[in-house]
């Protein structure tokens, strides 16, 4: 595949999945910063129907888009002749990758909340829910998948496809790593500056890892227990005081 079907190939991957999430993260940020960003609110996993069963499909749907995005980079990256291996994605092995995700996922998880706190005081981020789905029955199971989903897709993404395609463009691999990492903070920006800093932070040293270790599973396994962590652990919580009350 030559280069230049390769930067069109690129671009388009970007606008279609995360280019795009980044510029409208953007405008996002722009948009909260005039109106006072410290007193706006959102929601990563908001309710998308008032009709239970509707938000249900539409939950799923946007768990399956997700799944999508990173098969359509594996899918394109097989079609160039590079195999699933060759980016870390192989047989799973718990030893390394298991106990290398949950050491990863310490290493992000808590210095990332007390960057979210400290933005929040500096009113540099929004108030983040990381959930709002509801009591329904199926609203644990949802926030597990989502948390799976949204690892997957950034992970083969960002890292696996992203940096695997620069490399191939012969971009330098240091450049390569910030441009990855910056994608990352950019499309997380809606949250506030300070979590694209902090996403920023975590796309730099997750391609690190890969670069290092060649596996993207323990990256993947970090996000959603990071992910899982926070949706789960805060709609229990909130399902808890909601009880109390």
């Amino acid at each position: 595949m030559n280069r230049r079907a390769l930067r069109i190939e690129l671009a388009i991957v970007l606008a279609v999945t995360f280019g795009l999430s980044a510029f409208t993260a953007t405008l996002t940020l722009i948009d909260f910063w005039l109106r006072g960003l410290a007193e706006q609110r959102v929601a990563l996993n908001p309710r998308r129907s008032y009709f239970d069963l509707i938000d249900f499909g539409m939950q799923l749907a946007g768990i399956i888009q997700l799944l999508a995005w990173g098969a359509l980079a594996l899918y394109l990256l097989w079609r160039t002749g590079t195999t699933l291996r060759r980016i870390g994605l192989g047989r799973f092995r718990p030893g390394p990758d298991l106990l290398g995700g949950l050491g990863l996922a310490a290493l992000i998880g808590l210095p990332g909340l007390g960057l979210y706190l400290a933005a929040r005081s500096l009113g540099l981020a929004a108030e983040v829910v990381p959930a709002e789905i509801g009591s329904s029955w199926w609203r644990i199971p949802t926030l597990v998948l989502a948390a799976f989903a949204n690892s997957w897709a950034e992970e083969v993404v960002v890292v696996g496809y992203l940096l695997t395609r620069l490399d191939q463009l012969g971009v330098r691999p240091g450049r390569a790593l910030l441009a990855s990492a910056a994608l990352r903070g950019a499309y997380h920006l809606y949250q506030g500056i300070g979590a694209g800093l902090g996403n920023l932070a975590m796309g730099l040293i997750f391609g690190y890892v890969w670069r290092r270790t060649g596996r993207l599973w323990p990256l993947i396994v970090a996000h959603a227990v990071i992910d899982i962590v926070a949706f789960v652990g805060y709609a229990l919580l909130a399902g808890r005081l909601d009880w109390l009350r």
